[in-house]
C-alpha cells in the first residue's frame, strides 16, 4: 500500500527562511509543495482557499502577518491545516506547543500531536539548550542571575541587514538591542526554566551564517559548588540518543569560530573550566540557517505529519544547493 503524500503550502515562501524552507521540502519523500502567484499570495481569499486544500501550512512571516494568516488558517474551523509559525508571535502563546523536539524527554511526541506549533527562535535554541538540562538537574537555580552573550551571522537579521552587509559590506562586528528587550528573550527565559530573565547581549558579525551562544558561570556561588565536568555530564546524559545535538570536547587552545557547523543541522555544546577560579563557560554552536531556523521546521514538519526523520536530507538543502 502506497504511503499517503502530505500537502504543505509556505506562507511567506520568498523570504530567508521561506525560500531554504521550500529547498529542503522539496527534497523530502511525502510531500508536495502547493504555492501561490505574485498576485495570489496578496489576496486573503486565496491563502484562504489553499489553506482548506493542504494538511500544513508553514508561516514564514512577519509577526503581525504570521498572526493574521494563523487566524486566517483557524476560521476554517474543522477543515483547519496543521500550522507550523517560523516567526515569533506565538512562541509563548499558551496554546502553541513549542517545537524544540530535544528540550525535555516528551517534546517530540507533543511537537507530532500538535495542530500548532511555533518554530524556536536561534539564539534561544543554544541557551536553552545549554541551561534547561542544568536547571532540571538543580544545578542552575532558576532564579539564577545570568550574563547570555551572543553572535550571529547577518542572515538572522532579515532583508535590511542581509542587503547592508551584502552591498556595503556592513560592520565587522556591532552589538543591538542594547538597553531594550531582544524579542527572543521571553522564549529563551520561559523553556529554559528560569524565573530571572537573563540579561541577554546579541551581537552581528560580517559573516552570512553561523551562530555561538555563550553563558558564563560563577560555579562557586551555585548551589553544592559543582565542578565544570558534572555541568558537562548532566548535558552528555540529557543528549545521548538526540541525533543533531553533540556535547563535544573543548579544544585545548580555548578558540571557537562560529561558521564550522554552516550548511549542517547540528546543534555543539561545550563546556570550558577553570576549575581553579571556580568558574566554567557553557557555549553552543549552530547554524543560525539550520538548526536555528529552516533545519528545525523541517524537523518539526516531519513530526507533526508522522513522516520519517529528515536528517539525511538537511545539508543537501543548505547555503543555495
Amino acid at each position: 500500500m502506497a504511503k499517503r503524500e502530505f500537502a504543505v503550502f509556505i506562507d511567506g515562501e520568498a523570504g530567508t527562511t521561506g525560500l531554504d524552507l521550500r529547498r529542503r521540502l522539496a527534497r523530502m519523500p511525502g510531500l508536495r509543495l502547493r504555492s501561490l502567484s505574485d498576485r495570489e499570495r496578496k489576496d486573503p481569499a486565496a491563502r484562504r482557499a489553499l489553506m482548506a486544500e493542504v494538511d500544513l501550512v508553514a508561516l514564514c512571516l512577519p509577526d503581525d502577518a504570521a498572526r493574521e494568516s494563523a487566524a486566517l488558517a483557524e476560521s476554517l474551523g474543522t477543515a483547519a491545516p496543521k500550522i507550523l509559525d517560523a516567526s515569533t508571535a506565538h512562541r509563548v502563546h499558551p496554546d502553541w506547543t513549542y517545537g524544540f523536539p530535544e528540550m525535555t524527554p516528551g517534546q517530540a511526541a507533543r511537537i507530532a500531536a500538535a495542530r500548532r506549533v511555533s518554530n524556536p527562535g536561534c539564539y534561544p535554541t543554544g541557551a536553552i539548550a545549554l541551561i534547561r538540562p542544568l536547571v532540571d538537574a538543580g544545578l542552575l537555580p532558576p532564579d539564577v542571575p545570568l550574563a547570555i552573550h551572543a553572535v550571529s551571522g547577518y542572515s538572522g537579521g532579515g532583508r535590511s541587514m542581509i542587503a547592508a552587509h551584502e552591498a556595503n559590506g556592513g560592520p565587522a562586528f556591532e552589538l543591538y538591542s542594547l538597553g531594550r528587550e531582544h524579542k527572543h528573550l521571553p522564549e529563551l527565559t520561559r523553556y529554559s526554566g528560569l524565573l530571572r530573565p537573563p540579561v541577554f547581549v546579541p551581537s552581528v558579525g560580517h559573516f552570512r551564517q553561523g551562530m555561538l551562544v555563550v553563558v558564563p558561570l560563577h560555579l562557586d556561588l551555585l548551589p553544592g559548588r559543582p565542578a565544570p565536568r558534572q555541568l558537562e555530564a548532566v548535558l552528555a546524559r540529557t543528549y545521548a540518543g538526540a541525533r543533531l545535538i553533540d556535547v563535544a570536547s573543548s579544544p585545548s587552545d580555548g578558540r571557537l569560530e562560529p561558521e564550522a557547523l554552516n550548511g549542517t543541522d547540528r546543534l555543539e555544546l561545550r563546556v570550558f573550566g577553570r576549575e581553579a577560579e571556580h568558574q566554567a563557560v557553557l557555549v553552543a554552536r549552530l547554524d543560525n540557517l539550520g538548526k536555528g531556523a529552516a533545519g528545525a521546521a523541517l524537523q518539526n514538519i516531519a513530526l507533526m505529519l508522522g513522516l520519517d526523520d529528515p536528517a539525511e536530507v538537511r545539508s543537501e538543502a543548505l547555503l543555495g544547493a
